[in-house]
């Protein structure tokens, strides 16, 4: 898939919770411009996506941190990742891996995308069909960053293992 000119380059402009189910959302802003895209996400990749945000390292990988080992030492690059659809509320996202001989697309959840191209500093582009469609998404949330880095850091430092569920070993 070639990426063409319907897409929009997008960085990740923050994490914010939703005042209404206390859910976190990420910010996805146009790199040159002012359109933005709220992502509502799970709790793990959010922390998985502040933690790269805030330069925070774990004793051991994280399962994105993972990804980025497995792609890096086989020699294989992420090009992009690219949120190319909405449907009924639910975005979806294709991670871009160039193997060398050939290129691999990979659907992705755009949060789990989201996490690896952060991690790679790979380039985040959204469809602008889901620009347009995504319009209605209403997002009533008064944003001050001070506020939202310290509820994050307040999170990341509360947060536990049992908190993502019964882990089995």
């Amino acid at each position: 898939m070639s990426l063409g000119g319907d897409v929009t380059e997008m960085k990740v402009d923050g994490l914010v919770f939703d005042p209404l189910t206390n859910t976190p959302i990420i910010i996805l802003k146009e790199l040159n411009g002012e359109k933005s895209l709220p992502i509502w996400v799970g709790y793990p990749e959010a922390t998985a996506i502040a933690l790269q945000i805030e330069s925070v390292s774990t004793p051991r990988p994280m399962t994105h941190d993972l990804i980025k080992n497995i792609l890096t030492s086989v020699n294989h690059q992420v090009d992009y990742i690219l949120v190319n659809d909405l449907k009924d509320n639910t975005f979806y996202a294709v991670i871009s891996i160039n193997t060398g001989g050939g290129v691999v697309e990979v659907d992705s959840r755009p949060s789990d995308a989201i996490a690896v191209a952060l991690r790679l500093k790979a380039p985040i582009f959204v469809s602008n069909k889901v620009l347009e469609s995504a319009k209605d998404i209403e997002l009533n949330i008064k944003r001050d960053p001070a506020e939202e880095e310290d509820q994050f850091k307040r999170w990341l430092n509360d947060v536990k293992p049992s908190d993502f569920g019964k882990l089995d070993s």
